[in-house]
């Protein structure tokens, strides 16, 4: 399955990305409603790079382990969820020249834990769910880049 979150800012490829490699980006692209713990946050973004998190799904603490598998600068980032909820997590975070700023995408292809039961929910739980959180986090990324500039 694929998800896809797209929006123009009003900033340069430069400064959106950089918003991106800042020690305290991650943490802030955590929605305040989901109850999520940083155990190992990013160092920076190149391939290698690890990120250990505990999430609540229900009543239950799931321990989320994702991988940096690409990264050009300016133009992409990649991981891959090693451990987790989630069958299958590819993400990409792209960004893109646009005449009124960056074009900033986020595409995920994934798999819905539980198989074919996954996948048959997937329209009323997951997609919204990630709509919501890349909408959020696409709303932060602005916010910082607009913020940083004053700064």
């Amino acid at each position: 399955m694929q998800f896809v979150k797209e929006s123009v800012l009003p900033a340069s490829v430069e400064e959106v990305f950089a918003f991106h490699e800042r020690a305290d980006a991650f943490a802030l692209l955590q929605p305040p409603w989901e109850r999520t713990e940083i155990i190992k946050p990013p160092t920076d973004l190149e391939v290698g790079t690890t990120v250990e998190l505990r999430t609540r799904v229900g009543p239950f603490w799931i321990m989320i382990i994702a991988e940096h598998v690409a990264y050009e600068r300016n133009r992409v980032f990649e991981d891959i969820m090693v451990k987790g909820p989630f069958a299958k997590w590819h993400h990409k975070h792209l960004f893109f020249e646009h005449e009124d700023g960056c074009r900033l995408r986020d595409e995920i292809e994934y798999a819905p834990p539980f198989g074919w039961i996954g996948r048959l929910v997937d329209p009323v739980a997951v997609r919204p769910k990630l709509r919501k959180l890349f909408d959020f986090r696409h709303e932060v990324t602005l916010r910082e880049v607009l913020a940083a500039r004053k700064s």
